[in-house]
């Protein structure tokens, strides 16, 4: 599955986690990148190359909100690209669903739900 929604968000020129952050951004405008690392559990080791992938993609933006921490923000692209993105995830979702026969998936989506909590 995952290498199934690799290879359909590699279309928009994104990774998963790629796809997540921009999705996070979009959702929560000039979160800090140590926020975004803590909602997100991404290692800072990681959220430093991560965030520089993206910015470079001109897809992020930072500036400043006070003296000393930077929100990020959607550029431009970055806003013209969630739309797609997130469509090709819900599309991707709901394909992983058409696979369950129809008769497990009124008890497939309420065990699904349980294991998250």
């Amino acid at each position: 599955m995952t290498a199934e929604l690799t290879q359909r968000l590699a279309e928009h020129g994104v990774r998963i986690v790629d796809a997540t952050v921009l999705l996070w951004i979009s959702e929560n405008p000039q979160v800090t990148a140590s926020a975004l690392g803590r909602a997100l559990d991404i290692q800072r080791a990681n959220m430093v190359p991560l965030l520089k992938r993206l910015e470079d993609a001109g897809l992020i933006e930072r500036a400043p909100i006070d003296g000393k921490s930077q929100g990020l923000s959607l550029s431009q692209e970055g806003k013209k690209r969630v739309p797609a993105i997130e469509a090709t995830i819900e599309a991707f979702e709901q394909d992983l669903l058409a696979r369950i026969p129809l008769q497990h998936r009124e008890h497939f989506m309420p065990a699904l739900d349980a294991l998250w909590r």
